[in-house]
């Protein structure tokens, strides 16, 4: 199974422990742009933005651009990857993405077509990657790194895993062990899409 923790923190000792760089596929759409720069402010290590037809611009003067997510790969070395695309679009992205080496993908699009989810968690077997959701508000580790569109109130750091497939629920439930004196290791929204790339029972394996 998957060593997610690894894939979004890194193991002490390692040079870029703490620091993963997250690629975000549609940064300069509204949706993507909006969350892009919540997840900067979080302190995620955003690295690169992806959109055809706009490589070579900067994403708030500062995130490069690439056409594709292999320039962006190639270029960064990160193994992360958010997607904000239309449904209708996603199967392209996330196959750009997986094919480019990307080992884990936050699919956010929701209604995304059953047979395009079924293609992409296909090949993310074939590639050894992991696939969360689609239509899933993220996955986080709190105070650490926020790769989705989950408001950051509700969370703090601590030792309890909480996996939903539900995007309210994960924030109410969270914000409810906050207020108790209770953080979180990790948070992972499955998805609420019909087919989703990472299951409950996957979720506590890993």
């Amino acid at each position: 199974m998957t060593d997610i923790f690894g894939l979004l923190k890194g193991n002490p000792g390692d040079s870029d422990y703490e620091k993963k760089g997250v690629i975000v596929q549609g940064i300069t759409g509204a949706y993507g742009s909006l969350h892009a720069k919540n997840m900067i402010a979080y302190g995620t290590n955003v690295v690169a933005g992806v959109t055809p037809g706009k490589g070579g611009q900067k994403f708030e003067d500062k995130v490069p651009i690439y056409n594709t997510m292999q320039e962006a790969v190639d270029a960064t070395n990160a193994k992360i990857s958010i997607v904000f695309v239309p449904a209708k679009f996603f199967l392209s992205a996330a196959k750009d993405a997986l094919e480019a080496g990307i080992k884990l993908l936050v699919a956010i699009p929701e209604h995304v077509p059953v047979r395009d989810t079924m293609e992409t968690l296909e090949l993310a077997k074939q590639k050894g990657a992991v696939v969360i959701g689609p239509n899933t508000p993220g996955i986080m580790i709190p105070e650490l790194i926020k790769i989705g569109i989950m408001p950051p109130m509700p969370f703090k750091a601590g030792k309890i895993a909480v996996l939903s497939k539900s995007g309210t629920l994960l924030y109410e439930i969270s914000d409810a062990l906050t207020n108790a004196g209770f953080g979180q290791s990790i948070t992972i929204g499955i998805g609420g899409d019909p087919v989703n790339g990472t299951r409950l029972i996957d979720a506590f394996d890993m």
